[in-house]
């Protein structure tokens, strides 16, 4: 379809969920947003499980990069609600291949989750004991996958193409579209063999192309070694060593390449886990969160789930997630009369929670306060991203008054906040922050009813 159409193709929309200026033009002079994208899948795929069990289905968990940041979950929550789900859970993608592994296969123990999809890559180290399930440390790259080795590949195919006279092959639209296909062919086919044949038809003339799993390999170290750093990372920010490590699980298509399966071997020292499918792990996972999510509702309204063909450990199964971003707050700096970001909730603390700071006011009497709500490690407002704002209005008080920033961050990985006056102990407000990266309330609907005027097949 992408070589045969691309322009009424979009791949990987995934790596522009929570990016409010990006979208995609249709040739019918339609324009989408990543949510929007990101529904029509999601209502294809629901009408499928519908046809299939032939029953509506209206409950669903969605999976996401453990490394997705506030905006890109809240994007992926709002993408379920314009298909027509009601998003129990946003849950983490390595710690959905954990939960299927871990129920599956009754071990017990330290997992580390190696997680290299189509586009995104993601680490995570978790604690298995008597059904709980508790992350320590995570870390990802969200600008990382498939995706980009398919891309060193293509242009490893075309520098050989170029050495054969047919130049210019990456600048052509449609030449791109069907080598990309061809690239991920190719790109499997060495997960089996050394050598694999790729051909090419260019400006009229055909090109047979060799290439070796040698050459795809040195034409990607870079990539892979991106991921060995993030991987090793984790690790010491954990105070690991391997030998903490009980099983590695590999999971997501891409590391079916040989070359991750040996990396992670010589790195950890311990055999990657083959009891486990890497295409299927993270749905899996998904599919029993979904299940035992569907328990704790039965159970609560005095039912029995077994009835309903459901799990019953709904209320023995328990998560302990990370925040795998810092959150913060903009606040003056006495040192340079400017803003600084100061770090509410670290990264890598334990989630579901609630984290506090203690401010001041600025001045006498001062009127209200504004909240901005920051992501990232960075001191410097330029280098961390403000996903969110909102202000409150203040009772008069002398200057240097103190406030209670209250961050309270549930088990999706989305925030809420308070603020307490602490000279009167009286909260002047509960809220949850406007976003700026995501649609609004009117957008949604809008997006909706835009979804129920195409034919999805």
């Amino acid at each position: 379809m992408a070589a045969a159409d691309p322009d009424n193709v979009v791949q990987f929309v995934k790596r522009h969920m929570g990016e409010p200026n990006w979208r995609y033009d249709s040739p019918a002079g339609q324009s989408y947003s990543p949510e929007e994208i990101s529904a029509i899948i999601l209502k294809h795929l629901k009408q499928d499980a519908e046809t299939n069990l032939g029953k509506e289905i209206t409950d669903a968990v969605i999976t996401v990069p453990a490394y997705f940041d506030d905006a890109r979950r809240t994007a992926t929550k709002q993408a379920g609600k314009i298909a027509g789900f009601n998003v129990l859970r946003i849950l983490n993608e390595p710690t959905a291949a954990a939960i299927s592994y871990g129920l599956d296969s009754q071990k017990k123990g330290t997992i580390l989750v190696y997680d290299l999809g189509g586009g995104t890559f993601d680490v995570t180290l978790l604690s298995v004991e008597d059904l709980t399930f508790e992350v320590i440390g995570t870390d990802g790259d969200r600008n990382l996958g498939g995706f980009d080795f398919d891309n060193a590949l293509m242009k490893l195919i075309a520098a050989k193409v170029s050495d054969q006279g047919g130049e210019g092959l990456l600048d052509d639209f449609q030449a791109t579209a069907d080598l990309r296909e061809k690239a991920e062919i190719a790109k499997r086919a060495l997960s089996k063999f050394s050598t694999t044949n790729v051909f090419i038809t260019f400006k009229g003339k055909n090109y047979k192309i060799a290439i070796t799993r040698e050459e795809f390999e040195q034409a990607t170290q870079s990539l892979l070694a991106r991921t060995r750093d993030l991987v090793q990372d984790v690790m010491d920010e954990a105070d690991f060593d391997w030998n903490d490590i009980d099983y590695v699980l590999l999971v997501g298509g891409s590391t079916r390449m040989p070359m991750v399966h040996r990396m992670m071997e010589k790195l950890t020292g311990k055999e990657p886990q083959s009891d486990v499918n890497p295409d299927e792990a993270v749905a899996k996972g998904a599919a029993v969160q979904a299940g035992l999510e569907e328990s704790k509702l039965l159970e609560a309204e005095g039912k029995d789930p077994a009835a309903e063909g459901l799990p019953t450990l709904g209320g023995a199964v328990q998560i302990q997630d990370v925040a795998s971003q810092s959150l913060g707050v903009l606040a003056a700096n006495d040192d340079t009369d400017g803003l600084h970001n100061s770090i509410v909730i670290p990264r890598n603390s334990a989630i579901p929670g609630s984290y506090s700071n203690v401010f001041y006011t600025m001045q006498d009497n001062q009127e209200c306060v504004k909240v901005e709500v920051t992501q990232g490690d960075d001191e410097d407002p330029q280098f961390v991203t403000i996903i969110g704002t909102s202000t409150l209005n203040l009772p008069p008080h002398p200057e240097n008054s103190p406030l209670k920033i209250t961050y309270y961050y549930d088990i999706d990985q989305t925030v809420q906040i308070e603020v307490t006056d602490l000279v009167t102990n009286q909260s002047l407000g509960s809220f949850e922050i406007d976003r700026v990266a995501n649609l609004g309330k009117q957008e949604m609907a809008d997006s909706a009813n835009k979804l129920n005027t195409l034919t999805i097949d």
